[in-house]
């Protein structure tokens, strides 16, 4: 575009979630059925590592054939649905390194890039808002011609290894196993950290199949809340029911979306369960997910048709404003805040937190729309762009992105409320440019993260950012002569100010005044009063 402006990609509605998953505790369990919790969850787990392993050797070459010969192997030593539930598994997180690795090596190759553009420039040359510039010594540019050198290294390994299709696993997680060698700085002794290590480890997921008692033939729970799981064939001597089934003591019930859960158990619809332990807290949970079918998008237009409320996320909260269906800003600016320090448990339950509140506020103003920006840092969150920046590739790395999106489309969906996704390009800078000042007032102050919300809003309903319209091209250079509204070059005082008209419009000036005023003789004085008094005339009184 015009003046190096990039193409705005049009809004759209984000569709709905594909699956919904709740989860709630087991309580009330005795000692026997927590031995048999973790042997299955062992056993199963061991059998994963072992399948995982073979998963990875196969590679790219790995085929519906290669899946079948693993899933023969398993169900000796487990069942035949353990073993489909361990293989899909296992491809499962095959898959997911894959792409994992592919994002690293994008961002292996975007730092590449960057610094051979930063090397190719003259030491201290200053960079613009679209690229930066030279590194600031000397010293620092022989730094990161080294590092050059390391990153082309980790490049040309990481593209050989996916293009034979190797992807590095660990079951349990990188983070838990490093933390091995850290136990004094996590304050963790090491029976405690080979608990959460083992507990990770273990495997205990079972698919649904739709038409199956209860949706589930693995792993199943009764309306009542039962749990009754069907043993692997090795430990066969631990069951207490028939069919080699083990019935725990404890009884479940789910809060959320318990109604929802119940009817697909009743109607033996598929439901796909997982039970883990936190041993940090000693307690376990398990897990209730089935898929749903994709809600039909509404039109944007019609979920527009009662205006839309434009949210802008930060660090540490989300700037929203209502508009009118005219993009107009009504009411004033809401501000919801959350804390995204501390653990992941937490940092989740203050996004639902601030959404929830946000979705209320929503139905409060009757809206059916909220716009937000398509926001994806993958481009900006390398080290290399930014240099020394620290903080602010923090701040960048720190903005939960995706699990912001994925809970508030899952959450607006329940809540009957559409999400419309825009074009993130400028909105904050055009907001603060064309709205922060004109919506600041004494008693309500516009913040640039406020600005930014109106914008947001006015890009989702198709309308500019600033706040008129300009007039047609040749109205601008006057390339049709001269407009209608606008005096001829012949008029006597064009170019001065308009004359004033007495009426009513002054509010103080009697509609003669401009006729009376030079032929009337002035009967006072200034500083001296009046010897004649004002005396009304008489009513003239008719029959």
């Amino acid at each position: 575009m015009d003046g190096g402006l990039r193409e705005l990609a049009a809004p759209f509605v984000a569709p709905g979630p594909s699956g919904v998953a709740i989860r709630t505790r087991l309580k009330r369990l005795t000692a026997v059925d927590e031995e048999v919790l973790r042997r299955v969850g062992a056993h199963l787990g061991a059998l994963v590592c072992r399948d995982l392993k073979a998963r990875c050797h196969d590679g790219l070459g790995h085929d519906a054939k290669a899946w079948a010969v693993r899933k023969r192997e398993l169900t000796p030593v487990s069942s035949a649905r353990w073993a489909g539930a361990i293989t899909r598994a296992t491809h499962e997180q095959w898959a997911l390194a894959r792409r994992c690795a592919l994002t690293h090596l994008q961002g292996l190759q975007a730092g590449v890039r960057m610094l051979r553009h930063r090397l190719a420039l003259p030491v201290g040359q200053k960079g613009s808002k679209r690229a930066p510039g030279g590194y600031r010594s000397r010293r620092e540019w022989h730094a990161k011609a080294r590092r050059l050198r390391v990153l082309e290294d980790r490049l040309a390994r990481e593209r050989a290894a996916w293009e034979a299709g190797r992807v590095h696993v660990v079951r349990g997680g990188k983070r838990l196993a490093r933390m091995r060698h850290q136990l004094p700085a996590a304050q963790l002794t090491q029976a405690q950290w080979r608990a959460r290590w083992e507990a990770a480890r273990w495997f205990l997921r079972a698919d649904g199949e739709s038409g199956k008692q209860y949706g589930n033939e693995t792993i199943r729970i009764s309306p009542d809340g039962e749990v009754s799981i069907r043993l692997p064939a090795p430990l066969k001597q631990w069951a207490n029911a028939p069919h080699g089934r083990y019935v725990l003591t404890g009884r479940v019930a789910f809060a959320h979306r318990g109604q929802e859960w119940t009817d697909r158990v009743a109607a033996n619809r598929a439901i796909a369960y997982r039970i883990h332990h936190d041993p940090a807290r000693a307690r376990w949970y398990v897990t209730a997910s089935w898929q749903k079918p994709v809600s039909q998008t509404v039109p944007l237009a019609a979920a527009l048709a009662d205006g839309v409320i434009g949210v802008d996320m930060n660090a540490d909260h989300l700037a929203a404003w209502h508009l009118d269906v005219h993009g107009n800003p009504t009411g004033s600016p809401r501000r919801f805040c959350y804390d995204l320090s501390g653990t992941t448990q937490h940092r989740d339950a203050q996004l639902r937190h601030a959404l929830t509140r946000l979705l209320n506020w929503a139905r409060t103003c009757n809206v059916t729309a909220i716009a937000v920006e398509d926001l994806d840092f993958t481009a900006e969150k390398t080290r290399e762009k930014h240099g020394h920046r620290k903080r602010f590739r923090q701040l960048i790395a720190g903005l939960p992105t995706g699990r912001l999106r994925a809970r508030l489309v899952s959450m607006a969906d329940a809540m009957g409320i559409t999400v419309v996704a825009v074009d993130p390009a400028y909105t904050s800078k055009w907001g603060a440019q064309h709205w922060q000042k004109p919506l600041t007032s004494t008693t309500c102050r516009t913040t640039r993260h406020d600005a930014a919300a109106v914008a947001i809003a006015r890009r989702a309903q198709g309308y500019p950012i600033r706040r008129r319209t300009a007039p047609p091209r040749t109205h601008q250079s006057d390339g049709c002569g001269h407009r209608t509204v606008q005096a001829g070059p012949d008029a006597p005082g064009r170019e001065g100010p308009r004359r004033r008209l007495p009426g009513p419009r002054t509010r103080s000036v009697p509609p003669d005044a401009e006729r009376t005023r030079a032929t009337r003789t002035p009967t006072t004085v200034r500083g001296v009063r009046s010897e004649q008094e004002w005396v009304p005339d008489s009513l003239l009184l008719t029959d």
